[in-house]
Formats: structure tokens, C-alpha cells, sequence
């Protein structure tokens, strides 16, 4: 038997459960315009996810019980739903999913495998099911997991094989991180061979705080093979035909035993995979533009040196808000070079954005006429200087200030506390110097592919990095070269490896020792900076938690 069977890959909102249930409402519609005899909408649709401590006050769990009671009551007609949200059992707060038939909750599913690794924190904000779920639509007995269950060996997942079902569907909320897609459909793969039975896999789009949801839902048949994949990072609705068996086992509930057909089968389609950068690029964009609007902003300000990371940050605000939106402001101080300046000019005019310079070397003479500062500190001084002068303008004007260190800089303490670590986000936190340049280029491909004005100078590419705050100043003079620092980095932050580790794999000693040091002693100025786009499968914040007091050294 065909079963149409509609993937909701849409964006909710933690908290906002009239707009969340409205999100249900229209994309139910479109499904069961399209035929749909299912609709599979992601994990926690109703509430947003994570709504992490939200899931522990009682308030916001009834608030989700009875948006649940209210939007089953307007899903009516031949189209189940499947509908993740927050529900309390027996005073415990559940993640969990309802099968809604004809305006009535029929079924419902608790999440028995709870992450807490990562990003995640789950056995600390839901008590886990227990039971697996098999329900008869039309004759075809469905099983439902819920995102982690499925990444458990021998778990749920494995009891829900065993029951024989004629298809398994899997609402989600799972992270973007880079190469993910692969691990994903290689899991999907898998557990549909094991089930026996083709599977659903139905992910979220949209950025949660330092989170980014990309989509890639994905339908495989019993023998693993793709037979539909939505685009990435990409809002809508697939509808897909799925051969699937009947009356393959005993279900917990039966909501209908007639089986259906199809007037004419649709013709499935696989999104072409996005490439690496392209990838990265998206996901920012995506996290930037949720943070801003979800969070009721206007507008974003850049503190643009001429340099690549502001020249990199501005340019994603732009493909994410519009240029009309980005206001761009160069703070030159006495040290600056001229092609500084012009570099941030040279930007502004080839995107069009609102752009402002406001010399800060007055502002430096105040404090150093009444305050004695040397060396670092009267370089920090400047630094500082910008962040207030930064701040001020957000505050008067209302913009986001966007921070714009990246992972380099964020990991070996390359940055100025209250000074260029100022704002409410840093799009290029979890991205490494090396990257900031593969981005850039390839930003200025596509602009040259599509006609367009390149937005990043190449001088802004091409120039030595430096920070400007005293005369002659390079980057290298602090840190080792960035192709080589981005190496260590990768080994030590992303993969956990030790000194021994690092060392045995070649690297110099000295160098090995003198890069962890750095890192070991920037922790609390890493708690200080704002949150950011997670894109590695290591990010600083809740990705990695090391305690900023510590006397432990490699």
C-alpha cells in the first residue's frame, strides 16, 4: 500500500505556543491539501526546542497541555498529525509526541532515551518513557521514536524493531554541526534496515539561541535507500509516497484499518547536499537572523576595521537581514593605516549598508590625560574605547551590536574583555581564523558568479592580521601562525586530545605546551563573550564545560 505521508520541516519559536500552534495549523492544512494521509511535524513543535529549564516550571507545562488540547480540537479531516510537545505525567515534565486523528489525541509517545552530552541537558529537564508506541493508520502498523532514541544501539529502537512495523516515523530536533548530514543519513539508514520497514526522519529549521536546526529530513526505504531528502536549512512542507506493509503486528492503538491508495503517484526528491562552506554559511545566516528577529531587534551594528572577521561578520548580516539593516561604524585610533579606512569604506560601498566613522583618538587622549596607561593596557585602552563608543550607539539607536571574534581568537584569550569582546551576538565564534578566510573567498565567488560586487575587500583577505593598537602590530606577534595554531586547536578543543597526544602526533612541544596554556587560562574570558552560532561539533559554551578555577595542567 501507498501511504502519503507529509515531513513539516518547519521553524518554531521556544515559548510562543499561539504562533508554534498556528505554524501546526497552516502546514496541517497544506498537507491535507496535498492528500497527506500523515503529517509528522518535529520534536516539541508546540513549545519550541530546547526549552530547557522552561520544562521544569509548571506553568509552562499545563500552558503546553491545554495549546496540545486546543490545536488537536482544529486538526480535523482524514490527516493524522504527529505533533511534538511538553506534557507533565504525574507531576514530571515529558517530552513527548501526540498522534491527533480527526480532532482527538489518540496516542501519545514519551521520549525514552534522554541526551546529556553536548549542547543537550535533558535528564536534567524531562524524566524519560519507558514504552514503545506502535499505532494502525490505515492498516499499517506505525512506530514512533523521538530524535535520541534513535541514536541509542540496543535501545528503544531496538524493542520497536522487534514489534515488526510496517513504518517507523521519527520527529527531531537535532543540531546542525558540520559533516552531520552524513552521520544522520547513515543512522537513518541503519535503523530502517534493522526495523525491517522504511522510516521518516523529520528535523527543525530555524536558530535557538547559540543553536541552529538545518532541516535535512530525510525518507529511507526498509533496505536503506534515500527515497526523498528536503533541502537544508530550507522552511516547508515534502509530501512523499511510501510503500509500506499492513498489518504487520499488534498496535497499541488502532485509529483506522482501511487501506488507502494513491490517485497518482508523486515522484520523490532528494535535495542536492549543500558543500562545506556553503553549509557553514547558511547555518550563521540562519542562527544571525533568528537571534535578531526572534529576540524583537531592528537592526545590527559592526565595528568595521578593515579587517577580515568584521568585513566576514558584516557580510552575513547582510545576506541575513538586508543591507538597510546593518549599520557599519570604522573607529579609527592614531595607529590606524589608511587602507583600514578605506578598506571599510570600500565595503560599505559594495553592499550599501549604512556606514559612519567615528575617530576614537580624542576619546583615547581624555583617558590618558587623566589616567597613566602603558603598553598593553593603553592598547586595550582603544579597544575598549570602541566597545563603548559601540554599546552607546546600540543604545541610543537600538541596534544588536554583533561581536566578531572568531574560535582562534575566542580560544587562545586573543581579545579585549569589554572591548572588541562587546555585543549581544558573535556570528563567528565557532569558526577558526582559517575558516573566516575560506568564507570569505568563497562569499566573493558567489558574488562574481551571480554578477555582483564582491562584499569582502581582497585586500581586507589578503593583508596580514593585525590589530592595529600599536605601530607595526601583527598578529603573529603574539600568536604562531594561524595555519599552523588552527591545527593544534582542532586536536585539542575539537577532539579532546591531550599534550601527550598532540606531541605524538608530530606537533612541537613547545609550541603544544605554550597553545594549551593559552587556552587553559582565556576559560573565563570565553564565559564573558556573547553566544554564537554552534557549527563544530565542539563549540565553546555549553559544548565544552571546563571550570575556569582549575590548577589542572597538561
Amino acid at each position: 500500500m501507498k501511504l502519503r505521508v507529509a515531513l513539516a520541516q518547519v521553524n518554531p519559536t521556544v515559548g510562543d505556543l499561539v504562533a508554534n500552534a498556528a505554524l501546526v495549523r497552516t502546514n496541517f492544512k497544506t498537507a491535507q491539501d496535498a492528500g497527506a494521509h500523515i503529517v509528522v511535524f518535529p520534536e516539541m513543535v508546540l513549545t519550541g526546542y530546547p526549552v530547557e529549564d522552561l520544562a521544569l516550571r509548571p506553568s509552562f507545562q499545563l500552558a503546553s497541555q491545554r495549546a496540545l488540547t486546543e490545536i488537536a480540537g482544529q486538526l480535523t479531516g482524514g490527516c493524522v498529525a504527529i505533533v511534538g510537545y511538553l506534557d507533565q505525567v504525574n507531576g514530571a515534565p515529558q517530552n513527548m509526541v501526540a498522534v491527533i486523528s480527526d480532532g482527538q489525541v489518540t496516542a501519545r509517545y514519551a521520549k525514552c532515551h534522554l541526551p546529556n552530552y553536548g549542547v543537550f541537558d535533558e535528564f536534567r529537564n524531562f524524566v524519560p518513557g519507558d514504552q514503545t508506541l506502535l499505532v494502525r493508520i490505515h492498516g499499517a502498523d506505525i512506530g514512533i521514536a523521538i530524535c535520541e532514541d534513535l541514536w541509542i544501539d540496543g535501545g528503544i529502537t531496538a524493542q520497536l524493531a522487534d514489534r515488526k512495523p510496517g513504518l517507523v516515523i521519527v520527529p527531531n530536533g537535532s543540531p546542525y554541526e558540520r559533516a552531520k548530514d552524513d552521520t544522520r543519513l547513515a543512522l537513518v539508514t541503519k535503523r530502517a534496515r534493522q526495523a525491517k520497514a522504511p522510516l521518516v526522519y523529520v528535523n527543525m529549521t530555524g536558530g535557538q539561541d547559540d543553536l541552529v536546526f538545518d532541516g535535512d529530513s530525510i525518507v529511507v526505504g526498509a533496505d536503506g535507500a534515500v527515497i526523498a531528502r528536503a533541502p537544508q536549512f530550507e522552511d516547508g512542507i515534502a509530501v512523499v509516497d511510501i510503500d509500506v506493509a499492513t498489518k504487520t503486528s499488534s498496535p497499541d492503538v488502532i485509529i483506522s484499518e482501511d487501506e488507502v491508495s494513491v490517485d497518482r503517484a508523486l515522484i520523490p526528491g532528494v535535495a542536492v547536499r549543500l558543500d562545506d562552506r556553503e553549509e557553514i554559511w547558511n547555518a550563521i545566516v540562519v542562527g544571525l537572523r533568528d537571534y535578531v528577529e526572534k529576540n524583537g531587534f531592528r537592526s545590527v551594528v559592526v565595528g568595521l576595521s578593515g579587517g577580515i572577521d568584521s568585513a566576514l561578520v558584516a557580510a552575513l548580516a547582510v545576506d541575513a537581514l538586508g543591507a538597510k539593516r546593518v549599520n557599519g561604524v570604522a573607529m579609527p585610533s592614531k595607529y590606524s593605516s589608511e587602507h583600514s579606512i578605506s578598506d571599510a569604506q570600500a565595503f560599505a560601498d559594495a553592499t550599501g549598508i549604512h556606514f559612519r566613522t567615528v575617530p576614537i583618538a580624542p576619546m583615547v587622549d581624555a583617558y590618558m590625560n587623566n589616567l597613566v596607561l602603558k603598553g598593553v593596557a593603553e592598547e586595550n585602552l582603544q579597544a575598549r574605547v570602541r566597545g563603548t563608543t559601540l554599546m552607546g550607539i546600540s543604545n541610543q539607536e537600538g541596534h544588536l551590536v554583533l561581536a566578531t571574534g572568531n574560535k582562534s581568537e575566542l580560544a587562545v584569550g586573543y581579545s579585549t574583555l569589554y572591548g572588541d569582546a562587546v555585543g549581544g551576538f558573535a556570528p563567528i565564534k565557532d569558526i577558526y581564523k582559517t575558516d573566516v578566510w575560506a568564507l570569505s573567498r568563497w562569499r566573493n565567488e558567489i558574488a562574481r558568479a551571480r554578477g555582483e560586487a564582491e562584499p569582502i575587500p581582497v585586500n581586507s583577505i589578503e593583508k596580514e592580521p593585525s590589530a592595529e593598537l600599536r605601530p607595526g602590530q601583527k598578529d603573529t606577534d603574539s600568536l604562531p601562525d594561524y595555519l599552523l595554531l588552527d591545527r593544534v586547536l582542532t586536536a585539542y578543543v575539537d577532539d579532546d586530545q591531550g599534550s601527550a597526544a598532540l606531541i605524538a602526533a608530530g606537533f612541537d612541544e613547545a609550541l603544544v605546551r605554550r597553545v594549551i596554556a593559552m587556552v587553559d587560562k582565556a576559560e573565563y574570558k570565553r564565559r564573558q563573550y556573547p553566544p554564537g552560532p554552534k557549527v563544530s561539533k565542539r563549540a565553546f559554551g555549553k559544548d565544552r564545560r571546563l571550570p575556569m578555577t582549575s590548577r589542572w595542567a597538561e
